[in-house]
């Protein structure tokens, strides 16, 4: 993706300001939002290794396959909680809009995803998928 671009996580930035240095090793995501968002980035790219490597290595698969016929369209995040620069452990819950490429379908991912802080890197831990209904109050 080109650097100029509008970053794929929708925070206003560009890629090479946002989500492209985490994406390219150059530097760690400083929250566990910013870690969500540029996995969420990672999965609009198709950067696989990206995901296994900021995925925590307790519940990381085996091998990861990304869904080429899925186009995400649109990530809102819903709340958070802790997962900042002085915290080990943080939340996100977000909703992600994709499309089937194939079938023109469309549909949302809702998860509430826990991440970790181990030397200093946020990592995936795991997440709850949520019904399309139950979005948590502010």
């Amino acid at each position: 993706m080109d650097d100029d671009a509008r970053c794929p996580c929708l925070s206003g930035e560009t890629y090479g300001a946002c989500c492209g240095p985490l994406h390219r090793r150059e530097r760690d995501a400083a929250t566990a939002e910013a870690l969500m968002r540029s996995r969420y980035s990672a999965f609009t790219v198709g950067d696989a290794a990206y995901l296994s490597a900021t995925w925590h290595p307790r519940t990381r698969p085996a091998s990861l396959e990304l869904d080429a016929d899925l186009q995400w369209r649109r990530l809102d995040v819903v709340a958070t909680s802790a997962g900042g620069p002085f915290d080990d452990a943080g939340m996100v819950e977000f909703v992600a809009h994709h499309r089937d490429v194939t079938t023109g379908e469309r549909g949302r991912l809702h998860e509430v995803s826990r991440f970790v802080r181990e030397a200093g890197r946020w990592l995936y831990l795991d997440g709850d998928v949520r019904p399309d209904d139950a979005v948590s109050p502010a």
